[in-house]
């Protein structure tokens, strides 16, 4: 079922691809409506994909027949006895968007099959495309014995990512992931920043040319840091996964899992990398927590998890620390200017899916090379923030001491106890443990303000800071 909506997607997004090189807006709906009928005592299953909006301006239904005719027959031979969704579910989605530009309806299969677990994969397929899609808003749904179930992948926070030669990457970099309890009041990015890594031209093996690959074939990786925590320079944070998606030419999420990616941490040199260790953890089709204390930004459908292992020292571990995740996109591209009509173009873009796995280990080390590169520099930013972390905490060890050595040694027992009683402690020994709470506290505070961060402003509560700025 999920093949079948890939390549539905994969031919309005062709179609969108070419309105864009001529200027076109990347914007506009997508409805994908499952629903089921019952005839002759059997419940079938249907499926409707339409699109509206400026993103598919241009595109005209009597030039799509030939090719959707190949594709029905090609992959839904019911299709022809598909009836029509109800006019109401269409009508709400074009009076946000304006007339439909395609309307696509097939039979999907006996509706009985229908699981829920089919349904988180199209939920978390959607999803990945709309991470890379972000200019578009996708209406997932489904409507069985009566019932309605309806999701909307809205984008809060978009980035566009300029490209040499092709059309810009619009990409959702939103970020949910709650700040730590020192930052109760301030601002918080609520996005990512994305970096452009360099493209990677691919050799084409021949066992693909002998099927009639050809042209200019290359990856074009993308990062993405999130939560960003560029405006707190004081506040520890932990890398514990990478996810890598991978996108086909026309943007649309590639599916099924990679042995390469999977068997990828064996090749990559973590002591260069000044990793502990990474191991892959998961390939799933459902949604998955990775980052931050909600746990829920990223699924996993079509990806490939890594997870770092941890060394951690006796001083980091006491310290709160913002767990991060890092998102690698690796986007196809290819060029073939003996291909233009959009069915071969799907073709080639299913030829390419096929034989992925064969195209990454013909270029194994090449690909391996530019996926340690993107994870060095990520890192390397990494580590120049722990070393100034690490400076810090060095002036402060030697603050509290020095502050702790003057009371000890001083005579004045006014004076002593003025210092015990502003931090509301009995001695120095708890005087010791509470400055140093405080100025933990405080440094971690230290805000720096980011033009380009996407900043909000945090509910106040005055009872989390007030205290430690009267005892500091």
């Amino acid at each position: 079922m999920l093949r079948e909506i890939q390549q539905v997607l994969r031919l309005v997004m062709l179609m969108g691809k070419q309105r864009q090189q001529h200027g076109f807006r990347r914007a506009g709906g997508l409805l994908v409506l499952l629903w089921t009928e019952t005839r002759t005592s059997v419940q079938s299953l249907y499926c409707t994909v339409a699109a509206a909006g400026p993103w598919c301006t241009g595109i005209k239904m009597k030039a799509l027949q030939p090719v959707l005719t190949d594709l029905k027959e090609s992959m839904f031979p019911c299709a022809w006895l598909c009836p029509e969704p109800d006019p109401e579910e269409l009508c709400s989605f074009t009076d946000l968007y304006g007339s439909l530009r395609l309307l696509l309806s097939f039979q999907m299969k006996d509706a009985r099959l229908f699981s829920p677990e089919c349904q988180a994969h199209i939920e978390a397929f959607l999803r990945i495309f709309s991470l890379a899609n972000a200019g578009i808003k996708i209406h997932l749904k489904f409507k069985f014995n009566q019932k309605t179930l309806q999701q909307e992948f809205r984008v809060k926070i978009k980035s566009k990512v300029a490209q040499a030669d092709d059309p810009s990457l619009i990409l959702d970099v939103t970020c949910n992931t709650q700040p730590p309890e020192c930052v109760k009041k301030g601002c918080w990015c609520q996005g990512g920043h994305p970096v452009l890594g360099g493209r990677l031209p691919l050799s084409i093996p021949p066992q693909a040319m002998d099927q009639g690959l050809y042209g200019e074939l290359s990856i074009q990786p993308v990062t993405l840091l999130r939560p960003c925590v560029l405006q707190y320079p004081n506040l520890a944070t932990q890398l514990t996964h990478i996810q890598v998606l991978v996108y086909s030419p026309s943007n649309v999420p590639v599916t099924g899992p990679s042995t390469f990616l999977q068997n990828l941490p064996a090749h990559l040199g973590c002591q260069e990398l000044t990793l502990h260790g990474l191991r892959c953890s998961s390939f799933k089709g459902r949604q998955q927590p990775l980052m931050g204390t909600t746990h829920t930004d990223l699924a996993l459908s079509g990806g490939t998890v890594y997870k770092i292992e941890q060394e951690n020292s006796e001083e980091e571990s006491r310290l709160p620390t913002m767990q991060q995740s890092l998102l690698l996109f690796l986007f196809l591209q290819h060029s073939d200017p003996f291909t233009s009509q959009i069915s071969d173009v799907m073709d080639t873009e299913a030829l390419i899916e096929h034989h992925l796995e064969d195209i990454l280990s013909n270029n194994r080390q090449a690909v391996t090379t530019t996926l340690q590169t993107e994870l060095k520099n990520t890192l390397k930013a990494q580590n120049r923030r722990k070393m100034d972390q690490e400076k810090l905490r060095s002036a402060v060890d030697v603050i509290r001491s020095s502050s702790i050595s003057i009371v000890s040694s001083s005579s004045n027992m006014d004076f002593r106890n003025a210092c015990l009683n502003s931090m509301k402690v009995h001695d120095t020994h708890e005087l010791s443990a509470s400055l140093s709470e405080s100025l933990r506290r405080v440094t971690s505070w230290k805000f720096t303000p980011r033009g380009r961060c996407y900043s909000v402003q945090m509910e106040e509560h005055p009872e989390s800071d007030g205290a430690t700025r009267t005892e500091i």
